[in-house]
């Protein structure tokens, strides 16, 4: 018997240790030399206020590039997004209630955007990413959705067009696809139009 419970107490008391000190100190000291200190990176709207740039914000109007849709607290009348309860739908491209939600979130936009053909609209702006809470949308997500925002804010569709080719983000180390932060496009699109 001391065979077993023995080892058991020291494997306790080292996953103890690591677990509880040594691996949130090695976390903690990685997030002191990247960038903003592992803290969230906050953006200023021309209103003084402060947004999490690095979480999905929920953007609905006509007058703003609409986000990625959020699994986060979803329900008909659009996304919802929430930190603590980051995640997936966990549903398959062939879920009745899964195809309901996009089906739901296509008619929307193209009800939102009537010039743009059903073909042509990017899975990224009615499907939810796997956390539910992804700030950026594609750059043809963006370019989409041009033409409602220089209508609805009455401003030329080549100066939106700069915009959003402004806040091209490039891959994260040279992985994955070009994007483009829903959050500080909106910003700079209200800056834009104020002046």
């Amino acid at each position: 018997m001391k065979k077993e419970i023995i080892p058991s107490l020291l494997l306790t008391i080292v996953c103890i240790v690591f677990f509880s000190g040594i691996y949130p100190a090695i976390i903690w000291g990685i997030a002191q030399i990247v960038p903003n200190k592992g803290e969230g990176f906050t953006v200023k709207d021309s209103k003084g206020k402060y947004y999490y740039a690095n979480i999905g914000q929920k953007f609905t109007d006509d007058k703003y590039f609409w986000s990625r849709p959020s699994s986060v607290n979803y329900n008909v009348s659009g996304p919802g997004y929430s930190g603590p309860g980051s995640g997936g739908t966990n549903k398959g491209p062939d879920n009745p209630d899964y195809l309901v939600t996009v089906q739901a979130a296509i008619d929307t936009f193209m009800k939102h955007n009537p010039d743009v053909k059903k073909a042509d609209i990017p899975s990224d702006l009615v499907t939810s990413s796997g956390s539910g809470l992804d700030p950026h949308i594609s750059v043809e997500g963006a370019e989409v959705q041009v033409a409602r925002i220089a209508k609805v804010r009455g401003i030329d569709k080549n100066k939106v067009e700069e915009l959003v080719k402004a806040h091209i983000e490039g891959p994260i180390w040279g992985m994955g696809p070009e994007r483009v932060n829903v959050l500080k496009l909106n910003i700079d699109l209200d800056n834009l139009t104020a002046k």
